[in-house]
């Protein structure tokens, strides 16, 4: 049975959803992205990304240009629609068209993100966008084995564990071992439909909290 490569790498453009924008990460979102790691427990996040927070809006500004400056990783900066700020960035990685497989790494989801719709919303932008618009067949997640908050948020969000790569990696001068997690098209039509049921104005009170659990399972 042939089986289709998907279309193309991910292009530089804007994903629009209900809640954040995924805008192309540029210079201009460097102060906002600098000020969301910055804030207090801002930095702990980094804690297993392969950078460290952060140390000035100058060391942000580098940062985005030596990220522009190649194709893999390609990443976008999140933006809160109701306030227009920056608050994370995530970014397309091991992207592969020839056998229809990319990665969403170097997620960095800020505070106010945390507990949101926005985080929700800014996973299925992407997954919708591989899938359903250039025709990936698999969307993988990784990240290392002792991330336990990283672990827990890739099966909430449908994502199917597959094994550890033992001493994958130095990062910061530590042994990774890294888990890998992934979803598949066949997987994807049930998956879509309950992250939009789940991301639904009608899912959430007057106060922002969800009515309902995202039901992956």
């Amino acid at each position: 049975m042939s089986v289709k490569p998907a279309k193309s790498a991910p292009q530089r453009i804007v994903l629009e959803g209900r809640y954040v924008r995924l805008e192309p990460l540029d210079q201009h979102h460097a102060a906002d992205l600098f000020a969301v790691s910055t804030m207090d427990g801002g930095a702990e996040r980094y804690r297993w990304l392969f950078s460290h927070a952060p140390t000035s809006v100058a060391d942000m500004e580098a940062r985005i240009d030596e990220a522009n400056a190649g194709t893999d990783p390609a990443y976008v900066a999140i933006v809160d629609k109701a306030s227009g700020k920056a608050l994370g960035q995530q970014g397309w990685m091991r992207i592969r068209p020839e056998h229809g497989s990319i990665e969403i790494g170097g997620v960095y989801w800020g505070l106010p993100m945390a507990r949101t719709q926005m985080a929700t919303e800014a996973l299925y932008l992407f997954a919708r966008h591989a899938f359903d618009d250039l025709g990936y067949r698999r969307f993988e997640w990784k990240c290392n084995d002792r991330n336990e908050p990283s672990k827990a948020a890739a099966t909430r969000f449908g994502f199917q564990f597959e094994g550890v790569f033992r001493q994958d990696m130095i990062i910061k001068g530590e042994s990774r071992d890294t888990a890998w997690f992934s979803i598949v098209d066949g997987e994807w039509p049930a998956l879509r439909e309950e992250y939009e049921r789940w991301l639904s104005p009608d899912n959430f009170d007057a106060a922002g909290q969800q009515k309902t659990k995202l039901a992956v399972r």
